[in-house]
């Protein structure tokens, strides 16, 4: 029996996901979360098999929480959620220790497969997202936010989610000189000067809702 948890800042959507996954005969629904924090207390609790997790959630957001999960409770497999249409997020998901990557438009089937297949100890990255990581290997290309470490796409993240300095700061258990560093050096990466240029460019690659803004 798979016990999964949802991982979900918009109730709706958690709700929906589980009460049509728990009309499947080998899914019981353990619990839901709505951000990540709430996601790692939960799994600690309740202990699920496998966790779809949305990498864009308030707090810490779906980034890190797959991070702590996969640190301490290497057990627990995640399947990370996105409503973006590129892959700039697959690979540092994966990186944190994600066991699979799969848009939120995929097909219900597509979804059950996923959690199957994570849950019998296989990788699973949707079919879209596959094959653009796939022809971006062929072409050798690399976006703009890969040059950033693991901890400093989560700040940014954090940053185009309208958490200020303090707010990183007490979340994530750093100084706020320590999260003005990372903002700092990804800045410099990025080649942006402003928290509304770092969204403009977040926005053009994919990594938060909204039009396909021109990059600074």
């Amino acid at each position: 029996m798979i016990h999964l948890l949802i991982a979900d800042d918009y109730h709706l959507v958690r709700t929906s996901i589980a009460h049509r996954l728990s009309q499947e005969c080998d899914i019981a629904i353990a619990g839901e979360a709505a951000d990540g924090e709430s996601a790692i207390a939960q799994c600690r609790e309740k202990r699920p098999n496998v966790v779809l997790m949305n990498i864009r959630m308030p707090g810490i957001g779906g980034l890190e929480a797959t991070r702590r999960l996969y640190r301490s409770m290497p057990e627990i497999k995640v399947l990370a959620l996105t409503t973006q249409t590129k892959d700039s997020l697959a690979r540092p998901i994966l990186e944190a220790g994600a066991a699979g990557f799969l848009n939120k438009s995929s097909s219900y089937h597509e979804m059950l497969d996923a959690i199957r297949h994570v849950f019998h100890g296989r990788r699973y990255i949707g079919q879209s997202v596959a094959q653009r990581l796939a022809l971006a290997n062929i072409a050798g290309e690399a976006g703009r936010f890969d040059r950033l470490s693991q901890r400093e796409l989560q700040i940014a993240l954090m940053i185009v989610n309208c958490q200020r300095v303090q707010e990183i700061s007490d979340r994530l258990h750093l100084s706020s000189k320590t999260v003005h560093t990372y903002r700092y050096r990804l800045f410099e990466k990025l080649n942006v000067s402003t928290d509304v240029e770092l969204t403009h460019l977040a926005l053009h690659h994919g990594l938060v809702d909204g039009f396909d803004a021109t990059p600074p």
